[in-house]
C-alpha cells in the first residue's frame, strides 16, 4: 500500500509510467485484459480506489476532489512527477479532476466509459444507504447486468461471476462513500481546462454511462477524441480487450508500435 492506496505494478522499471483507474466495484484488477498489452512499452501502476480492494477504507462520504488528492499523494509517493492515464467509470472521472487540477501530472489521457456528472443524485444517494445497510449483495446482480451486455454474460458466466465478486468484496463503507462522491459530482465547467491529449471510449450498449455522456465529455476538452466501441457495454475493456488495448497504445504513444 503505497499512500493510503493499494497498488499492483508490472511492466519495464525504466517505461513511461500509465496510472489506470477502475470503476465502482471493482479494483485494478478490472484492468487485467489489458496488461500484458500495455506492458510491452510502459510501467502500468493499477490502483485501487480509496475504500475499494487493498486500499483504506475511510467513514464517507468521499468527493471526487479527496479521491483525486489521493491520486496525487499516490504519485508523489511513488516518486513519479507525470504519468499518462487511463481510467474507466469512476476512474475516468478522477482523470478528469486530475487533468483539469493537476494539468502538470497528466502526460496523455484516455476516459472510457465515464460521465462528467451522473444524476440523479438521489439514485447515488439511495444506493450509498442500501449499501451501507449491508445489502450490496442484494443489489449486485442489477448492478453487473448492466457491466455486460447479455450475449457476452451468456457466453462467460465465469467471468461475469468473478467481476460480481470483486463488486461484492468491496467494503461498504468504501462503496457507498464513492457513491456518495459521484451523486456531488460536477466535472462539466473543468473539461475546458483539460490540456492533455484525450481519447474519450464509449460503449454503444453501455446502459450505465451511455454514448452520450462520452459524446459531451468530447464536446468539452479541447481537441479530445472520441470513438464508440460496438459490442460492449459498461466494463468495454472486458468485452473488447484487444480492441480497447489497441485505442489505448495508438493515443499514449502516436508514433509507437499498435500491439495486434
Amino acid at each position: 500500500m503505497t499512500a493510503g492506496l493499494h497498488v499492483t505494478v508490472d511492466g519495464p522499471p525504466d517505461a513511461p509510467v500509465l496510472l489506470l483507474g477502475s470503476s465502482l466495484g471493482t479494483t485494478g484488477a478490472m484492468w487485467q485484459p489489458q496488461v500484458a498489452a500495455l506492458t510491452e512499452r510502459y510501467r502500468v501502476v493499477r490502483y485501487d480506489h480509496l475504500g475499494h480492494g487493498g486500499s483504506v477504507v475511510p467513514a464517507g462520504p468521499y468527493t471526487i476532489d479527496l479521491l483525486g488528492r489521493k491520486v496525487l499523494r499516490l504519485l508523489d509517493a511513488l516518486g513519479v512527477a507525470r504519468v499518462h492515464y487511463a481510467g474507466l467509470s469512476l476512474g475516468g472521472m478522477v482523470g478528469m479532476w486530475l487533468a483539469a487540477h493537476a494539468g502538470e501530472r497528466i502526460d496523455r489521457l484516455a476516459l472510457l466509459c465515464t460521465s462528467a456528472s451522473l444524476g440523479p443524485a438521489e439514485g447515488w444517494r439511495a444506493r450509498a444507504a442500501t449499501v451501507r445497510a449491508g445489502r450490496l449483495d442484494s443489489i449486485a446482480d442489477a448492478i453487473v447486468e448492466r457491466w455486460f451486455t447479455p450475449a457476452f454474460a451468456a457466453r462467460n458466466p465465469d467471468t461475469v461471476a468473478g467481476y460480481r465478486s470483486m463488486l461484492v468484496s468491496t467494503p461498504a463503507a468504501g462503496y457507498a462513500g464513492c457513491c456518495e462522491a459521484i451523486a456531488a459530482m460536477d466535472l462539466r465547467p473543468d473539461l475546458a481546462a483539460v490540456r492533455a491529449p484525450t481519447l474519450v471510449i464509449g460503449a454503444a450498449d453501455d446502459p450505465a454511462t451511455p454514448p452520450e455522456q462520452a459524446a459531451a465529455i468530447a464536446e468539452r476538452i479541447p481537441s479530445a477524441r472520441l470513438v464508440v466501441l460496438d459490442g460492449a457495454a459498461h466494463l468495454a475493456n472486458v468485452e473488447r480487450p484487444e480492441a480497447v488495448a489497441r485505442l489505448l497504445a495508438a493515443h499514449l504513444d502516436p508514433e509507437g508500435v499498435v500491439p495486434r
